[in-house]
């Protein structure tokens, strides 16, 4: 624990690609935890957990501005190095990659990868253009530090069956490993946005996931779709004074709509709570 890990600190790509073409020479596994910064616990158990099951762990701390739309915080976006390096050397993280916008986007050859039909339902219905940016920076880092293993928090879970539909068709080579949602003791999924609540908008806000878990049960024993949203959204209307963007039952990880066949489900939903876009979200089988 702590700086006895010797964790270094990159910003530019010749710097990383040196380390990583060091680490591949001596046949070790490469982890990589792709974040936004401004750490919180579920970074931190997704580092964790890379430092379990790799022998060496890159993250990279780099808010994307081509997955911002024009109206959206990337400018307001917390951002804080200092407090993130101490953070990832606690867990135990060896590099940190923190690049300049201007070193990650010298160019633009105007090629594009295009996220799909996975992209224009959930997050990506008000946020268009928002998973293609998401692709291109995640193409790239899967390019830069040659993970065996990248890992993911479930909460954006339709940013990690886009990315899991990535790697599986276009033969990336490496595993995505999708680690739970870490919550705060009343349900709340943390967020680096959980800051911006105020007193009153963090009490409502573990109503977002009850209403989850009151759609999966009613789901399980019925099988009724539109019965299991239809109470999860009154339990939100009546909990909190905030405004569902969307709350859907869907088939995972291929988001699309439920089958007799469906063994994998997706209950995700979008709740702002005063001017702070929550999301949140529950995989679950027919089993249970």
């Amino acid at each position: 624990m702590g700086a006895s890990n010797n964790m270094q600190v990159v910003t530019t790509i010749e710097q990383l690609k040196t380390i990583v073409n060091d680490i591949k020479r001596q046949g070790k596994t490469i982890g990589l935890v792709p974040t936004m910064g401004y750490l919180h616990e579920g970074h931190l158990t997704l580092a964790s957990t890379s430092k379990v099951e790799n022998d060496f762990t890159v993250m990279s701390i780099f808010v994307n501005p081509t997955q911002f739309g024009p109206n959206e915080d990337f400018d307001s976006y917390p951002r804080d190095l200092e407090r993130d390096t101490k953070l990832a050397d606690s867990v135990g993280v060896d590099v940190i990659f923190a690049p300049s916008v201007e070193e990650m986007y010298p160019t633009n050859g105007g090629i594009s990868i295009r996220a799909g039909r996975q992209s224009e339902i959930l997050c990506g219905a008000s946020r268009p253009g928002h998973f293609d940016g998401v692709l291109q920076v995640v193409a790239k880092l899967f390019h830069l530090a040659e993970p065996t293993r990248a890992y993911f928090g479930q909460k954006d879970a339709q940013q990690v069956a886009i990315i899991q539909t990535l790697v599986r068709d276009f033969n990336f080579p490496l595993t995505i490993r999708t680690v739970p949602i870490v919550r705060e003791e009343d349900g709340l999924a943390k967020s680096s946005r959980n800051v911006y609540l105020s007193e009153e908008d963090r009490q409502q806000a573990p109503a977002i996931y009850e209403a989850l878990q009151m759609a999966r049960e009613h789901f399980l024993s019925s099988f009724h779709v539109e019965e299991a949203i239809e109470l999860a959204q009154n339990h939100i209307n009546q909990k909190t004074s905030g405004r569902i963007d969307y709350l859907q039952l869907l088939s995972y990880p291929d988001l699309a709509e439920i089958t007799t066949e469906t063994e994998q489900f997706l209950l995700a939903t979008a709740v702002y709570i005063g001017k702070t876009r929550l999301i949140d979200n529950i995989i679950f089988s027919n089993k249970g």
